[in-house]
């Protein structure tokens, strides 16, 4: 009776253990479901060459693809870094996080996180186009009249914008106050280079841009990306051409 005695309470102890670790299994699986689409912060466990693995808690280990994270940017054991859950599915081994620091929405997050006025609303966010670990580009439009939607986001002396650089590796972010004419939103979307001219063509969406011959370099930028980058963001085809 003993002997069977301790055999049941054996079974009981495994078979307890067993579903107290489904339960913390699918208490992570919810809490992290929940968090998709936000950032959540973790910090470095290991690095291979192709992965970096984090502690994102709830005894839970991810790892992110180093082709998700920030090019160029190191990570080191212990470095607390912000990251953007992309989506959660459930295994038996618990679940399964996969986390981005490439994202452009990971760019918009932290800007809400950042910055009242856009967590509260007076300022929504029109457009992102992004360069990972290079430039980003940022439309933003204020709700609320006498409002500097631009500068509420750079903040006083640029601290605000000095935060969300230092969390996305000192990545250059230009910021552009968002026009619903299209003559003024690709002029705006060119910043920091100043237009001449813009001459759009509704039907097919393409505009022809004209910039001084010593802005030229600036309004096109290395290797074509402000061009570029600001077609992503407004949808239209750019040309941009010398005076």
């Amino acid at each position: 009776f003993g002997k069977f005695g301790r055999k049941s309470a054996t079974k009981f102890k495994n078979t307890f253990s067993n579903e107290l670790k489904n339960l913390e299994r699918e208490e992570a699986y919810n809490f992290f479901v929940d968090k998709v689409g936000e950032i959540i912060t973790g910090t470095v466990n290991d690095v291979n060459s192709s992965f970096v693995t984090f502690n994102i808690g709830k005894s839970i280990f991810a790892s992110m693809p180093l082709t998700e994270g920030i090019p160029g940017e190191e990570y080191n054991s212990g470095d607390r870094k912000k990251l953007y859950v992309s989506k959660v599915e459930r295994t038996t081994k618990g679940p399964k996080v996969y986390l981005s620091r490439s994202n452009k929405d990971i760019v918009k997050k932290l800007f809400e996180l950042t910055i009242p006025e856009i967590s509260d609303g007076t300022i929504e966010i029109m457009g992102i186009s992004r360069d990972a670990g290079s430039r980003t580009k940022i439309g933003v439009l204020a709700t609320k009249p006498n409002l500097d939607p631009k500068g509420a986001c750079v903040g006083q002396g640029g601290l605000r914008i000095k935060a969300i650089n230092e969390e996305l590796n000192q990545e250059k972010i230009d910021i552009f106050t968002w026009k619903n004419d299209p003559v003024d939103l690709i002029a705006e979307a060119l910043l920091p280079a100043r237009s001449l001219s813009v001459v759009v063509n509704e039907k097919n969406k393409q505009a022809l841009v004209i910039v001084k011959d010593e802005q030229y370099s600036l309004a096109i930028g290395k290797n074509g990306q402000n061009a570029r980058l600001a077609a992503k963001l407004t949808g239209w085809r750019v040309d941009v051409r010398c005076e």
